[in-house]
Order: structure tokens, then C-alpha cells, then sequence
């Protein structure tokens, strides 16, 4: 996961394609200069312009903050957020509760995915993975301590069989299937997809349930006997009595219990094993699909963070696409990608020990409660880094990999928008961070045919942090998708279609308010014509406020007034000439009215450092007149990076106090922290429901890598072995600039710049907004022989949150390379 700031970092890192290093010493090392199957030159099964997007649902109102999606037989959609929401969405774009379980929400826990059973038409069953509640602390449990301080964070994660009815989850009808034990209290990786393969078995994948942050982005096998547990996942991934970290495969029956099935790497009854795993050795498993055709399971595993590899600690960042046709170990936390193995380290004393052998693996930990012996490592079937591997060049840099469905066509299917007989058997791999959509064509034993590429995310589609993917009954394709903002709900996520619209496609309807919410009577002011047609023609509107079927008013920007209490599901349809129309809902609240919050300290793009304290203060009202209840009050602490995110901590209140960690990341690493802040109020109407306002800001580290830029205009990106991280600000000439958003310069008295040039150099500005905005401060750079120096440019406070624009002036031609910069 990831915000704004890196989706530039994300293009560049594509653009470099460069080999990851592999370990000195790795017996893989050579192997990992061979692709393992083929790669052809990506082909196209369909044009993409003969495809649409079509939107469902929208904003934190309609999807939450989403996690899962199941799509049901008659094309809606279920949806579940975080927070314990599922949702229910219409083909017509009407969103529904359909259901409110009570959540551990601490990190990354809460309600996960949903699946549903094969025979849903007959009895109407919905499978649901999520944290109980129980008593455990919403507070961090302590890194390091005694058996006695850890325990009140023992934990589990439930999957459970529910009744969906008339639009509900019957939460009463509830049979707990399996419990996975789980640390609590401490980030991350819960991961907790499920799919149904063809015989009928039920598939789960589930996170190591480790901690990253203190093991510099290797293996986490932190065996101190005073260390949280969360530290060392041998005891979870690598352990064969352990259910995280794996993928369990399982036969449910009618009253809730279950079998398992032949196949399994364990058999039933083996000692120090679990029969429940299919496969282990995963880190965050996060999405999984089954081949119904072929029982093939296509599962991608988020990886570690490491910068570069170390001989003395294992190998880069490194993240896997695995094709799954029989039980195994894929590795994780001794071997990744290629077969490449992590360094033996002992965290007590710092010192590196030989590679982990992949072909024998063993698990000495003293946490361990399963074998010793372990199965030989599978190695991934595509596998991948932030800068790219050339055996993949078609997938360019990632950090984020998720595995979507494998496509099959149904020639007897009657439906306009299904996918193209060209796509049948193509897996759907897709990026979270890097918002694409890529089919995939192998052949029977795996070996690449194609990469192809359905979208980028934003060319004809335009998605931001894809999160879920499914083929619904009419053959288009479901994305569920997370938004920019993190834990706690964004403005632009949303529930899509992506439907094979070749000719004229249909327009988009879009919705536009002055209010959602307030007490009665409540006037809207409603705004459609931010709708729109691919072919530009004229567009006529519908609109029903009141969801009775009736067209209340045929303007584009209408108003209407509510003047009885509750919900309304008010709806756009516009229309084009030829007939074709689209449809946007939106939820108006009258009796209750949203709360409002927002930060009053810290500032939005505010500076920090690993070890700060930062204060944050939170200014939160209710319309209504009600007081707000600061204990109800959640405010969350995480930390972004590339890709992704974690949530680090989690507090209650009004105000309080952060302390700021890098989690073992450098300023050779693009990092940077986000605080977010929730609060449900109490509706002050009968039958009307509570609301939660929300309210999100980001945090900059001291220092920052150059080519993390947001936008740039004239430069390039390059590998420089003497550059921190490896790359720099490149092809620098007079009038170029790069920008970063958003910063706030309180506390800051200068800019320190590491630059480099071998001609006459040239200045640095540092301009707010705009890069001719304000000036706050300049440096200059002189000719340096090629070698990398620190230049200053002592700045003034614009005061406030701004843009803020490295703006290159001097001389003709290449002026110099940028590195990085720090504020002090």
C-alpha cells in the first residue's frame, strides 16, 4: 500500500527495469540470470479503447474503507470494510448495510474477505474471515517483556459461515468454522483471502503475522527470548503446526465442521503438523485465485523492504507471483523469489551466519512447535522487485503484487459486456501500487506465453489502489478499489466494473452535492454535470431523489428538499442519444447530521525524525449541536512506504502524542508517516443512523531521496552507484524543476542538497506552489569534479502547507545530479 507521494517514484522505478542484485555467495545466484519460462513480447487480445469503466459505488459512505468482495448471482455485489461494514451494491449502484460485525481493529486486523459458497442460489451461505473483538487492549503490546506482558494479546482471526437473506448477513445464524491464532497489539501481514476451488473445498490464505520493522527489511527471525514474538515468524510461517503464514485448504460441512482433503502437504494425524495447509512459506499472501478449470492457484506474496541485497543479510526487496498446482513450501522466511536465500543472523550479537539452504530448509527456533525438518523451497514462478527485473520486463518495477482470476469464457453466455473469447484462460495479475491490470497466457506447465495489459490504471480506466478483482455472472470484471487515503475510508475509493464495451459505450453519470447529511427538512443541491460520454454527445438527465422509481426532475443541476426523517439512495441516470445510460447513487441522511474533523496540530506535511514526539490535537464537531465523546474519538499512526503501508499504532482521544519511527528504514528509503482520525457520532433521530466523519495528514521525513519527486518537468532519473539508493535526479537543465507535496517548513532553517557536477553547476530555488511561486530559499552548486557534496540553501517559513518546487536554474546544457536533501 501507498499514497500519493510515490505514484511518481513507481513510473521511474518501471522505467529502470534493472536486475536485482542477487546474494554473494547464493547458490541461486546464477540461476537468477534465467527466466524459468518465456516471456514473448506482450500481444493484445482486445483493444483497449473496446473497453469501460463503470462505476458502482463510491466513497467512504459506500465502500468503507474496502477490504473484500464476493460478487452474488444476480450481479450485486458484496463488500466488506475494515471497521466490521458489509455492503451490499446493486447493478443499478444502490449500496446498502448489509451487515455490522464488531471488529478488533487494531493495525491491521478487523473484517477481511468474504467469499461465497458454490451453491448459493440454493442456500444463500457467506463465508466471512475476520477479528473477533474480545477483550484484548487497544494499545501496542510491548516489544520486548515476559510471557505475562504478551499474553493479554493472544488473539485470534474467525472464519465463519453466515445466512445472507433479503439483502442481510443474519449475524444470529453465525457457525464458527476455525479459529487462526494470532499476537496482536503489533503490525502486520494478516492477509486472509478465501476462494473455492472446483471440487469444492475451500481455500484461506493468511499472513505471518510479523513484525518488518526491526529486521531492515530481511528475514524477521529475531529469536531474543525477551522479543515480542511478533519478531520471529519461524514461529508462524515456517512452523508446520501453525496456520499463518499459509494456504489452508478445507472441506466444510453442513454443520460447520470440517474435513480435509487428500493432497495436503500434511497428512491427517502426522505429528507437529497441521492438515489444514496446503501450502506454506508466505509472508503476506494478500490475494489469491483458483482456476476453476484447472485447480491452478495463482497467489501473489507481498515482500520485504531491503534496499539493496547484503551478503552478510540476504537478498533486495523482492515480491512473487506463485502458480500453484500441488502442496509445498514456498520458502518464506529462509528463501524468496528465485530460490534466493536469506543469511542466518543472530540479532543478539549482529553477526551473519551461512545461507539457509532452500533445498533443506530447518526450523531450530526456540518458538517453533512444528518439525525441524522442513519441505525443500518452491521457487516463485514470476517473481519481481521496486526497480523492475528484466526476465518480466513487462510488469516494470512493483511492491504490491496482487492475484486476481483467471478468465473463462463461456460461449453460451448471453451478455453484451463480456470479456473477449481472446482473453479465455489468461491469469488477471494486477498491481495495488502501480494500479495495473495485467493478463497473463501460459501454457499447461507454466511457461509464459504473454504479458498483456488491460489497463494502467490511468489510461481508459482510472483506478488508484486496486484491491479486489472478481468476474461476475455477466463476464465483466469487478474491482474493488482502496483509494488514496489510508485506514479509515477514501473519497476516491470505489466499486467499479470493467465491462467490453466495443462501438458506442455507454456515458458515466456523476454526482456532485453541497451536503449529504443534516437535520430536517434538509435542502440538496444537486450537480450532474460533471457526467460524462466517450463520444461527447448530449446527455439528458433523470434524477430520483427519493429511490420510489419516480423521475423527480430532468435538470442537470436540480435541488430537492427532504422533509421526513431517514436514508435516501438519490439516483442519476443519464441517457446519450442511441439509448445507452449510466447510472450514479448517492446517500443522503436527513435527521442526522456527519461529524467534522480535522487536525489542528500537527500541520499537514509537517518534518520529523526518527525518535520525535509529535503531538497531534484533534478538532472534532457535530453539527447536530451534540458534544463529541473524546474517548470515541480513534486516531491511527502508520507508516507508508513505496507501495504499501502499516499501521504502527493507535490511540483514543482529542489530543496525545505520537513518537515517530522509521522502522528500520533510511533516507535512502521513501517513506513517510500518515496520521488519520475517526469518530462516530450518536444519531440525535430515531431510525435514522450514526455517521463517522474522518479526517487524514501526512508527514514528511527529514530527509528524502531526489528522485522521489511527485511531478517533475524536464528531468530524468538515473542509476548512480554513488548515490544514496542508488539513483539520482538526472539530465538537469536550466528552467527544470521536480516538486513534493505536501510540506509544512515550521521548524526549519535550511535545506541541505547532495549534488554533483562536472561543468559550471547552477542554482537550487526552493519555490512554494507553483515554480514560479514565492521564493524561500536558494543553494548553489558548483563544479565538484563529478563527486557528490552537500550545498545549503538557508530558507524562510512560508508558513503553512504548500507544494514546495526544486526549481534548477544556470547555464546551458547538463547543469548537475541531485541525490537527495535534508531539513534541518
Amino acid at each position: 500500500m501507498r499514497t500519493p507521494l510515490s505514484r511518481l517514484l513507481i513510473a521511474t522505478l518501471s522505467a529502470a527495469l534493472s536486475v536485482g542484485m542477487a546474494v554473494a555467495g547464493s547458490p541461486s545466484a546464477q540461476a537468477r540470470t534465467e527466466a524459468p519460462q518465456g516471456t514473448a513480447a506482450t500481444a493484445t487480445a482486445a483493444a483497449s479503447s473496446d473497453f469501460q469503466q463503470v462505476t458502482l459505488a463510491k466513497g467512504p459512505d459506500q465502500v468503507g474503507e474496502p477490504m473484500g468482495l464476493a460478487v452474488l448471482p444476480d450481479g450485486s455485489a458484496l463488500h466488506s470494510s475494515r471497521d466490521g461494514t458489509l455492503y451490499r451494491t446493486t447493478l443499478d449502484g444502490l449500496t446498502d448495510v448489509a451487515a455490522k460485525l464488531t471488529v478488533y481493529t487494531h493495525d491491521e486486523d478487523g473484517l477481511q474477505t468474504i467469499a461465497i459458497d458454490p451453491h448459493f442460489a440454493k442456500n444463500h451461505q457467506v463465508y466471512v474471515y475476520y477479528a473477533p473483538r474480545l477483550d484484548t487492549p487497544m494499545t501496542d503490546a510491548p516489544e520486548s517483556g515476559t510471557a505475562a506482558d504478551f499474553a493479554p494479546y493472544k488473539g485470534y482471526n474467525q472464519l465463519s459461515r453466515f445466512t445472507f437473506t433479503d439483502g442481510k448477513l443474519d449475524l444470529s445464524s453465525e457457525q464458527k468454522i476455525m479459529r487462526v491464532d494470532t499476537d496482536r497489539g503489533q503490525c502486520c501481514h494478516v492477509a486472509g483471502d478465501m476462494h473455492f476451488d472446483g471440487d469444492g473445498n475451500l481455500l484461506l490464505s493468511t499472513g505471518d503475522d510479523s513484525n518488518p520493522f526491526e529486521s531492515d527489511g530481511y528475514a524477521p527471525i529475531d529469536r531474543r527470548p525477551e522479543r515480542n514474538p511478533v519478531f520471529d515468524n519461524e514461529r508462524s510461517t515456517a512452523n508446520t503446526n501453525d496456520l499463518r503464514g499459509k494456504l489452508l485448504r478445507i472441506k466444510v460441512h453442513n454443520d460447520g465442521t470440517y474435513t480435509t482433503p487428500n493432497g495436503n502437504l500434511f497428512p491427517k494425524g502426522n505429528p507437529k503438523t497441521r492438515p489444514e495447509v496446503y501450502a506454506m512459506g508466505f509472508r503476506n499472501p494478500f490475494r489469491f485465485h483458483v482456476d476453476q478449470k484447472t485447480g491452478v492457484v495463482y497467489l501473489a506474496d507481498y515482500g520485504p523492504d531491503a534496499g539493496s541485497a547484503d551478503p552478510k543479510r540476504g537478498p533486495e526487496n523482492t515480491i512473487e507471483y506463485n502458480r500453484i498446482t500441488k502442496a509445498g513450501n514456498f520458502g518464506w522466511p529462509y528463501c524468496i523469489g528465485n530460490n534466493t536465500p536469506y543469511i542466518q543472523y543472530d540479532f543478539a550479537t549482529g553477526t551473519s551466519g551461512k545461507p539457509f539452504d532452500c533445498a533443506h530448509p530447518v526450523n531450530d527456533a526456540p518458538l517453533n512447535t512444528g518439525l525441524k525438518d522442513l519441505p525443500p523451497a518452491q521457487p516463485a514462478w514470476i517473481w519481481n522487485h521496486y526497480a523492475g527485473n528484466s526476465l518480466f520486463p513487462q510488469l516494470g518495477g512493483q511492491g504490491a503484487p496482487m492475484a486476481g482470476p483467471v478468465y473463462n469464457y463461456d460461449s453460451t453466455l448471453n451478455s453484451q459486456v463480456k470479456f473477449p473469447k481472446s482473453y479465455d484462460g489468461k491469469f488477471f495479475a494486477y498491481e495495488f501500487g502501480a494500479h495495473w491490470i495485467k493478463p497473463i497466457t501460459s501454457d499447461s506447465s507454466g511457461k509464459i506465453q504473454s504479458i498483456d495489459t488491460l489497463t494502467d490504471g490511468n489510461d481508459w480506466a482510472h483506478l488508484v489502489e486496486p484491491i479486489d478483482t472478481e468476474f461476475g455472472p455477466d463476464g465483466s470484471l469487478y474491482v474493488l478499489d482502496y483509494g488514496s487515503a489510508w485506514f479509515g475510508g477514501s473519497l476516491d475509493a470505489g466499486l467499479y466494473k470493467i465491462e467490453y464495451s466495443p462501438g458506442n459505450k455507454a456515458p458515466t453519470a456523476a454526482i456532485k452535492t453541497d451536503t449529504q447529511s443534516g437535520k430536517n427538512p434538509l435542502t440538496v443541491k444537486f450537480d450532474g454535470t460533471g457526467s460524462t460520454d466517450p463520444e461527447n454527445d448530449k446527455l439528458t438527465y433523470a434524477w430520483d431523489f427519493d429511490n420510489d422509481g419516480k423521475t423527480d426532475s430532468t435538470d442537470a443541476t436540480p435541488s430537492f428538499t427532504y422533509t421526513t426523517n431517514g436514508q435516501y439512495h438519490a439516483k442519476l441516470t443519464v441517457s446519450d442519444p442511441s439509448g445507452r445510460t449510466g447510472v450514479a447513487a448517492t446517500l443522503v441522511t436527513v435527521g442526522n447530521s456527519a461529524p467534522v474533523l480535522s487536525f489542528s496540530q500537527p500541520p499537514n506535511g509537517l518534518t520529523f525524525k526518527d525518535g520525535d514526539n509529535v503531538a497531534w490535537k484533534i478538532d472534532a464537531t457535530d453539527p447536530d449541536g451534540t458534544p463529541v465523546d473524546c474517548s470515541k474519538v480513534q486516531v491511527n499512526y502508520s507508516l507508508g512506504h513505496d507501495m504499501h503501508s502499516h499501521n504502527l499504532s493507535q490511540a483514543t482521544g482529542c489530543s496525545g502524542t505520537f513518537t515517530m519511527t522509521t522502522a528500520g528504514h533510511t533516507d535512502a528509503d521513501n517513506f513517510y508517516a500518515i496520521l488519520s482520525a475517526s469518530y462516530t457520532d450518536s444519531s440525535p433521530s430515531a431510525g435514522v443512523p450514526d455517521l463517522t466523519g474522518t479526517t487524514q495528514i501526512v508527514l514528511q521525513p527529514k530527509g528524502r531521496q531526489a528522485e522521489f519527486y511527485r511531478t517533475q518537468s524536464g528531468v530524468q532519473t538515473a542509476t548512480d552507484a554513488n548515490a544514496q539508493g542508488n539513483e539520482a535526479v538526472t539530465s538537469v537543465n536550466n528552467g527544470d524543476w521536480i516538486e513534493f507535496d505536501p510540506y509544512d517548513l515550521q521548524g526549519v532553517n535550511k535545506i541541505d542538497f547532495r549534488a554533483a557536477s562536472s561543468g559550471t553547476g547552477g542554482t537550487i530555488e526552493v519555490h512554494t506552489d507553483a515554480p514560479d511561486g514565492p521564493l524561500a530559499g536558494t543553494a548553489t552548486v558548483g563544479d565538484t569534479s563529478g563527486a557528490y557534496t552537500t550545498v545549503s540553501a538557508p530558507v524562510t517559513d512560508p508558513d503553512g502547507t504548500h507544494k514546495l518546487y526544486f526549481v534548477f536554474k544556470g547555464g546551458s546544457g547538463d547543469l548537475f545530479s541531485l541525490d537527495s536533501f535534508t531539513m534541518s
